[in-house]
C-alpha cells in the first residue's frame, strides 16, 4: 500500500504525503507548450495520451506522492449533452440547460463518450510508480448544477428558485447515477482514491446544506466505500459547518478550505484525515512568508493524519521553482 492510502485508510500519523490540486496545469511551462497546440480544452481532456502525459508532468518534475488525472468536473455535463465553453472570460459557460435532454441520456452512451478518460487513467497507472497514488475525481451534484445553470457568480433569488424547482430531485438523482458510473469506471481503470469537489457548497444557506450538500456527498461517499476506495471531500465555503459535514458524511478525508483556521480544524474535525488548507496565494508571496505559513500547518497537524496540499488549486501565476522549495521544505520539516 502506498503512502497516501496508508494515511487515508490506516490513519497512519507516521506517514507524510504531499500533492496539490491543479498540480497538472497552467503554471507549468511543459503544460503550456501542449496547450498552445491544443486550443480546445474539452478535446484535450478527451485525448488519452496527452491527458496521461499532462497528469505525469508534475510527478516527473517534483516527485509528488500522488497524481490526479488531468480532466475536469464539467466533462460530466458535457458528455450528458450540455456543451461547455472554456474560451469565454469569467470561467466556463454552459449552453442552456434542458431537463428533457438530460433525461434522454443512456449509460452506455455516456461510458462510450467518457472512455478516453478511463484510457488516460490506465495509461497513467501503467507509467506511474507503484509507491504513488492515482486520484480520480468528480464534482458534487450541487456544484455541477450551479455550473449547468450558469449560476456560479450569482447568489440572487435565482438560486432560491432553483432550490424550490419541482424537477430538482429528479435532476439530482440523474446526476448521482452518472457520477457513480463515472466513479466506478475511474476506479476500474486504476484510480485508487476519489476526490469529490463541492466547490460551490458555500452558496447554500444553512437550512439547505443537508439536502443539497450533505446528502448528495454522503451518497457518493457511501458508493466509494462500497467500491472499497478511499474518498476525499472538499465542501468549499461552508466554514465551520465542516464539522457537521464531517459527522454526517464521514469521508476518509476532508480537504480544508483556506478560509478555515487550522487550529479550529484540528480541534473540531475528528476521526478523519485532514488535507490541505494553505492559501494558494501564499505561493505568490515572498519565500519567507510562504514558508512561515507552511510551517504553521506542519506544526499544527504534525501529530494527526494529514496530507500537505492547498485550500484550493494552484494558481496559473505560481512559479514552479517556488513550489519546489515548498515541497522540499515540507519534506524536511514534517
Amino acid at each position: 500500500m502506498n503512502v497516501l492510502r496508508k494515511i487515508l485508510v490506516d490513519k497512519d500519523v507516521s506517514c507524510k504525503s504531499v500533492w496539490f490540486m491543479r498540480q497538472a496545469g497552467r503554471y507549468l511551462p511543459e503544460f503550456r507548450e501542449i496547450r498552445l497546440k491544443n486550443r480546445d480544452f474539452i478535446k484535450l481532456c478527451l485525448n488519452s495520451e496527452l491527458s496521461a502525459e499532462i497528469t505525469l508532468q508534475p510527478i516527473k518534475r517534483f516527485d509528488l506522492d500522488a497524481a490526479i488525472i488531468f480532466s475536469d468536473i464539467l466533462l460530466v455535463p458535457h458528455i450528458l449533452g450540455q456543451n461547455v465553453d472554456f474560451k469565454t472570460e469569467g470561467g466556463p459557460k454552459l449552453k442552456n440547460f434542458r431537463f428533457e435532454k438530460l433525461k434522454d441520456n443512456k449509460p452506455k452512451d455516456f461510458l462510450n463518450k467518457m472512455k478516453p478518460v478511463y484510457d488516460a487513467i490506465k495509461i497513467t497507472r501503467e507509467k506511474l510508480d507503484n509507491t504513488k497514488s492515482l486520484i480520480g475525481f468528480v464534482g458534487a451534484p450541487w456544484t455541477l448544477l450551479i455550473y449547468m445553470l450558469n449560476l456560479s457568480k450569482d447568489k440572487s433569488p435565482r438560486i432560491e428558485s432553483l432550490l424550490s424547482s419541482e424537477t430538482m430531485d429528479d435532476v439530482l438523482d440523474i446526476l448521482h447515477e452518472y457520477l457513480c458510473l463515472h466513479i466506478k469506471n475511474q476506479i476500474n481503470a486504476g484510480a485508487e482514491i476519489i476526490q469529490i469537489f463541492d466547490s460551490w457548497a458555500g452558496l447554500l444557506s444553512e437550512s439547505d446544506l443537508v439536502k443539497f450538500c450533505y446528502e448528495p456527498n454522503l451518497k457518493l461517499v457511501e458508493y466509494c466505500k462500497k467500491m472499497r476506495t478511499p474518498v476525499i471531500c472538499f465542501p468549499k465555503g461552508i466554514k465551520e459547518k465542516y464539522s457537521d459535514f464531517n459527522k454526517f458524511v464521514k469521508p476518509d478525508a476532508l480537504n480544508l478550505d483556506y478560509d478555515l483556521d487550522p487550529r479550529w480544524c484540528k480541534d473540531n474535525l475528528k476521526n478523519v484525515t485532514l488535507q490541505g488548507g494553505l492559501h494558494p496565494k501564499t505561493l505568490l508571496e515572498t519565500e519567507s512568508i510562504m514558508l512561515e505559513a507552511a510551517a504553521k500547518y506542519v506544526k499544527i497537524f504534525q501529530d494527526i493524519p494529514y496530507i500537505f496540499n492547498l485550500g484550493h488549486g494552484l494558481l496559473p501565476e505560481t512559479d514552479p521553482v517556488r513550489l519546489d522549495k515548498l515541497i522540499k521544505f515540507y519534506r524536511q520539516h514534517s
